[in-house]
């Protein structure tokens, strides 16, 4: 089986990758994951990648196919992939689509997280992580156990918001997606692949209704 999670960000989708890799034994391909593994692997393929980002330049799709290409032939064909933030663009479905057809593998779901973009905002500006394990909090959802402490890896002191988790930057990057990523609900829904789901109840609840779509 294999899946792409799309929708905004702070929809959930990180956390749903990690419950769903956990509960059906999928992979998660992550591109910020593989590309920052990448860049300290040595490969001919990281050497690319780091020559990009030691620039500042935007790594282009080709090498972000080739990565997920490398990685999806190291499994075997009884793996499955949940995509998490990839595609973002139609040129990335397309590019996916011929990737996974050269590998004999099928998508089979494309699951969009619905979320209501002033809820999102609350969400986001609250959210806060462990630098040591990247277990993610919300102030108000998702607080920590004890003062100062990681509920997971019991590090202490050792948290950090993300720079861009304001508001004012959270609003330009969900312009950005609505504008890049949007598209793909149609493309998607035009090949029968797409199931909607509340993106704002808690993370069980939005687990079990994927649970749900997965196992029909």
């Amino acid at each position: 089986m294999n899946l792409i999670l799309v929708g905004p960000p702070g929809a959930g989708k990180g956390t749903q990758s990690r419950l769903l890799e956990e509960k059906f034994g999928l992979k998660q391909l992550s591109t910020g994951d593989m590309l920052r593994a990448a860049k300290t692997s040595g490969s001919e393929m990281g050497k690319r990648v780091a020559q990009v980002m030691e620039r500042g330049d935007l790594v282009t799709d080709e090498i972000v196919i080739g990565l997920i290409s490398e990685r999806i032939e190291s499994e075997p064909i009884s793996t499955g992939f949940i995509f998490d933030g990839f595609p973002r663009t139609l040129a990335q479905a397309d590019a996916l689509s011929e990737v996974l057809n050269k590998k004999n593998r099928n998508l089979d779901f494309v699951i969009e997280m619905q979320v209501d973009d002033e809820a999102l905002v609350q969400r986001i500006t609250g959210r806060f992580n462990c630098k040591e394990c990247g277990e993610v909090y919300h102030k108000d959802t998702k607080p920590l156990e004890k003062e100062n402490c990681c509920n997971s890896c019991d590090a202490t002191n050792c948290f950090e918001q993300r720079s861009d988790d304001n508001e004012s930057s959270f609003r330009t990057r969900l312009t950005n997606y609505y504008k890049d990523t949007s598209p793909l609900i149609g493309y998607y829904y035009a090949k029968g692949l797409l199931v909607s789901v509340d993106g704002l109840l808690d993370i069980e609840a939005t687990q079990k209704n994927i649970t749900r779509i997965l196992c029909l």
